[in-house]
C-alpha cells in the first residue's frame, strides 16, 4: 500500500470536506396536500348495483315435474304413440317446481291462452346453501 503525503491528505479534505458537519439547507415545511373537490356523478337507477342486480342475468334450468313412475325396460320398449304412462300424482294435485334439479316450490297447472303454465302455491323451505 502506498502512503499518502500530508499535502495529498489536505487536498482530499479540502475537496471532500474536513469531517466536520456541514450545515444542511433547511427542509421546506410540510404542507397539506391540495386535492380538487370531487362531485358525485348521478348514476341512472339501473346502473346502480343492487344486492341481487348482478345475478339478474344468470340463467337457471326450471323444471316442472307432473309426477313420476318406475317401469322396467320391457314396459318402456312397448310404449308407442297413444300409450298412457300413469304417474304417481293424482289429477288436480300440486306439481313440483325444480330449479337446477332442486325442489323450490309447489304449483298448480293452469292454461294461459293455448299454453300450459304453473301458478306457484307454496314455496318450499330450503336449507342454507341449497344451490351451492
Amino acid at each position: 500500500m502506498s502512503k499518502l503525503s500530508q499535502n495529498e491528505i489536505d487536498a482530499l479534505f479540502s475537496r471532500y470536506g474536513n469531517g466536520e458537519e456541514q450545515p444542511q439547507p433547511a427542509a421546506p415545511a410540510p404542507q397539506p396536500a391540495a386535492f380538487p373537490l370531487l362531485e358525485p356523478t348521478p348514476l341512472e337507477e339501473e346502473a346502480r348495483p343492487s344486492s341481487i342486480g348482478l345475478l339478474g342475468a344468470v340463467e337457471l334450468d326450471v323444471t316442472v315435474r307432473l309426477g313420476q313412475t318406475r317401469r322396467s325396460i320391457r314396459d318402456l320398449l312397448h310404449l308407442g304413440t297413444g300409450s298412457v304412462l300413469e304417474l304417481d300424482n293424482l289429477a288436480g294435485e300440486t306439481v313440483d317446481i325444480l330449479v337446477n334439479g332442486r325442489l323450490l316450490a309447489k304449483g298448480e297447472v293452469v292454461i294461459v291462452g293455448e299454453n300450459y303454465g304453473v301458478r306457484i302455491v307454496e314455496l318450499v323451505q330450503m336449507a342454507p346453501g341449497a344451490f351451492s
